[in-house]
């Protein structure tokens, strides 16, 4: 049965100073380098990991090459489909600014109930979603055990997908701290969350933590 595991990138600067990434190449902070390298060491002990697919984004190469290191160095293929979603013209941008001035691209409920508008320059939160679920069929066809490095909003979508979510449910029910782990596992169609938003290198357990609909409306630090 094939198993997928996905991991959200390393802190950066942009997520310490509440800063819409999307596609911008903005690399790991000091933090982020630390998470990765705590991430690795759980993966190592937990996962035989078969080969390593990841948005091709800086923050989620420099993560990768953490992760690899300590899993005896698989296979790494980058992938566009893994990537944020585009924000456009409001990539730099506050949150927030976004809050305030722009909430239908920013990260809270407004946003997440457009999830059809395109922003300018960018794309919409299904297109992103498309493209994402497209990148997750391919990497649950092959056996064995594949580790994805990617982004929150993709691993909202994948969760909700797993789940039978409709796209603004998969973005207003899910959270994603930086570096968490995501365990899929897939037996023909049927895709089964076996772990969810795990950091137990800094909870000192596997927990999960849904998000709930309270304070979706102020800054969101898993945004991107």
């Amino acid at each position: 049965m094939p198993t997928v595991v996905l991991v959200r990138h390393g802190e950066t600067p942009w997520n310490r100073d509440e800063r819409m990434q999307g596609w911008a190449p903005v690399p790991l902070s000091e933090r982020g380098h630390e998470q990765a390298a705590a991430a690795a060491a759980f993966l190592a002990d937990d996962y035989d990991v078969d080969r390593v697919v990841a948005s091709d984004l800086l923050r989620t190469r420099e993560t990768a090459e953490s992760l690899r290191e300590a899993l005896d160095d698989p296979p790494v293929e980058f992938d566009r489909a893994w990537r944020e979603r585009d924000i456009g013209v409001y990539q730099g941008l506050s949150y927030r600014d976004m809050l305030e001035r722009f909430p239908t691209f920013g990260l809270g409920e407004a946003a997440a109930h457009a999830a059809t508008e395109v922003p300018d320059g960018g794309e919409s939160i299904v297109e992103m979603r498309d493209r994402v679920l497209d990148g997750f069929r391919t990497v649950a066809g092959e056996s064995g055990t594949t580790l994805v490095v990617t982004h929150g909003g993709p691993i909202h979508q994948v969760l909700g997908h797993a789940k039978g979510m409709d796209v603004t449910e998969a973005v207003l029910e899910h959270t994603q701290a930086n570096c968490a782990v995501n365990e899929f596992d897939v037996d023909g169609e049927t895709v089964t969350v076996r772990r969810e938003n795990a950091t137990p290198w800094e909870e000192g357990e596997d927990g999960v933590e849904p998000r709930t609909r309270a304070g979706l409306d102020a800054e969101r630090r898993d945004g991107d």
